[in-house]
């Protein structure tokens, strides 16, 4: 399985046109007969007039295949890529894969976090993972993860990972008992020593995403 995070940014002011598009045209026309959708979110917090949208599909071929069918979608080119076209300032692709597949929260009504951090070279990034993935147990008592990947292409050596929380106090009051926690100590004592890059993005899901 492979996993595609797509971000575009847009023009000021057109945030809500974009969500619009993609909720209301692009659904129709994609469906899920083009890749999964995996979640569509807006960011609220870093950098701002974004959208992210994360894909998956069985393999690499797949992904070829479907996009390259999708391009041939008269629907596709004629009523949803003009919609967008003068929206967007830029595009950028992760290509992932999962050492964590998606799971959905418990609950709906939630922000999402987005953290990717980016490795040092020579097996930085292997290092914090092996870390990460063995407190993770207990990372979780606190607040539970969606989702953990490692990227191919697009940002190599970098570890992504979306967190989702019932609002922003529900993240402070889980990143805060986090941090009184040994074991989470014990991580964070070694753990960033393995990192050149951290960054953090807080979203919200979009109305056709299916993680809510």
């Amino acid at each position: 399985m492979i996993y595609e995070l797509r971000t575009y940014t847009v023009k000021p002011g057109t945030l809500g046109d974009m969500i619009r598009a993609a909720s209301t045209v692009s659904r129709d026309i994609r469906k899920d007969d083009y890749g999964k959708l995996e979640g569509y979110w807006s960011t609220e917090i870093g950098p701002l007039n974004q959208v992210l949208h994360m894909w998956s599909y069985n393999s690499y071929d797949e992904r070829a295949r479907m996009r390259a069918e999708l391009a041939k979608n008269p629907r596709w080119t004629g009523e949803y890529v003009p919609l967008i076209r003068p929206l967007l300032v830029r595009q950028d692709v992760r290509l992932m894969n999962a050492v964590r597949p998606p799971v959905a929260p418990a609950s709906t009504g939630n922000v999402y976090e987005l953290r990717n951090y980016r490795g040092k070279a020579a097996g930085g990034l292997k290092q914090w993972l092996d870390a990460f993935t063995a407190v993770l147990p207990e990372r979780e008592k606190y607040s539970k993860i969606v989702g953990l990947w490692t990227t191919e292409a697009g940002q190599p050596n970098e570890a992504c990972h979306i967190w989702a929380y019932p609002s922003l106090n529900a993240r402070a009051e889980a990143r805060g008992n986090a941090m009184k926690d040994p074991a989470w100590q014990e991580f964070l004592g070694k753990g960033p020593g393995f990192l050149e890059e951290m960054h953090s993005t807080i979203m919200l899901p979009a109305p056709h995403s299916p993680l809510q």
